[in-house]
């Protein structure tokens, strides 16, 4: 039965109250008083779970979706969804929540409006790619079934978590992708089985009829391929003796890496990545698709931007106007913590970044630097120490 704001007791009036105010601990309180259903609506047939996305509170979200709230109750007056409101808050947490509680990321408001596009038009880019990049836990896990005569699953169910996180990645730098494989457990030992599910996802996204998603078919073809890549340099690799285990676990993302950060004639463009990518763009074997035909007409225009800016646009949207928005310069996360504590005119996340990364800007480094380094700074990367660590590891 739903409980509209007219017939509800007082205690149970206060919710709306208690989430505008950020109360949590109110909230609570009238959560626990509550035992009946918790979809509450206000005069505008706003949920008290819509409430809460829209104020982009994780928690009161949570405990909202624990006591079975409607994540996709459809009563307000313009057809907004709790993802919608938490699309609005720019609180990605939150609308992850939703979508794994089952949200319909396809749902429009009056104005034909999905989430996804009110987040974008507000300017909420990482909560674009979030809801964008969203695929449910059982799209992976469908593959650890044995079907028709196999006699092993295509994916081991140990695998699952892993490479579902993965896929989630909103970052599709491929030096960031390497270093995510390189950290998650399992994934690149069974590189060629995570491959060929991520191709099979692909297909699988491919031949859904009216629901198609090509961009999230794009975007499986994408993790394979660098993923084959990487496995490629893993195989081609000496063994390594057991007193540089620890110092060789870094190596194949190093390699990766250096082969596409390596800058280009002119000394600036990355040619190999371009090149790198390009090829990924290429090998998509859905050629008739809309998506595809975008790519390599951006790819093949003119002046065409770089193809990492094409593939990540596809994924992740496009972007209503440029930020200043501080980028690492090894993986291209967003806001890095870190900057080269010698020249400061370079970001990083953090020291491992920095590593990858040092090839290319120790000389200008040397060139733009005045000042020494600080000592013990607990903020900056050290570059001179930088410089000690990777002197036997990195080349001229």
């Amino acid at each position: 039965m739903e409980n509209t704001i007219e017939d509800q007791t007082a205690p149970e009036k206060t919710i709306f109250n208690a989430i505008g105010q950020g109360d949590l601990t109110e909230f609570k309180n009238i959560l626990m008083q509550h035992k009946g259903s918790v979809d509450f609506f206000d005069e505008n047939g706003m949920t008290a779970l819509q409430h809460a996305a829209y104020k982009g509170c994780k928690e009161m979200v949570q405990m909202l979706l624990d006591r079975g709230a409607d994540v996709n109750s459809g009563k307000h007056e313009y057809n907004y969804t709790a993802l919608h409101f938490g699309a609005l808050s720019g609180n990605s947490e939150v609308c992850k929540l939703l979508l794994e509680a089952g949200a319909k990321s396809t749902a429009a408001n009056s104005v034909g409006r999905t989430a996804s596009q009110m987040a974008a038009f507000v300017g909420n880019h990482h909560t674009v790619a979030t809801i964008n990049n969203f695929i449910p836990r059982s799209e992976i896990s469908y593959y650890t079934v044995l079907q028709g005569q196999q006699s092993e699953p295509y994916l081991p169910s140990f695998l699952v978590d892993p490479l579902h996180k993965f896929v989630l990645g909103v970052n599709i730098h491929p030096v960031r992708l390497a270093l995510n494989l390189q950290h998650a457990s399992g994934l690149l030992d069974n590189a060629e089985k995570v491959s060929k599910v991520l191709e099979m996802l692909c297909k699988k996204e491919m031949t859904r009829g009216s629901e198609t998603n090509e961009v999230m078919a794009f975007k499986y073809h994408y993790l394979s391929y660098i993923i084959r890549e990487i496995n490629n340099i893993r195989d081609k690799q000496k063994p390594v003796t057991d007193s540089n285990k620890e110092e060789k676990k870094y190596d194949i993302v190093e390699i990766f890496s250096k082969k596409l950060l390596k800058p280009g004639k002119d000394g600036y463009s990355l040619d190999l990545m371009d090149a790198f990518l390009k090829d990924c763009v290429r090998e998509f074997p859905y050629r008739e698709c809309t998506t595809f035909h975008q790519m390599v007409t951006s790819l093949t225009s003119k002046d065409p931007p770089p193809a990492l800016s094409v593939i990540n646009c596809t994924i992740n949207g496009q972007r209503g106007f440029v930020d200043a928005i501080p980028y690492c310069s090894t993986c291209g996360e967003e806001k890095p913590a870190k900057k080269c504590s010698k020249c400061k005119s370079v970001q990083y996340c953090d020291r491992e970044c920095q590593r990858l990364h040092w090839f290319v800007h120790k000389k200008a480094c040397n060139r733009e630097s005045s000042v020494p380094a600080p000592v013990n700074s607990k903020v900056n990367v050290d570059a001179a120490e930088i410089t000690s660590e990777l002197q036997n590891l990195v080349a001229g």
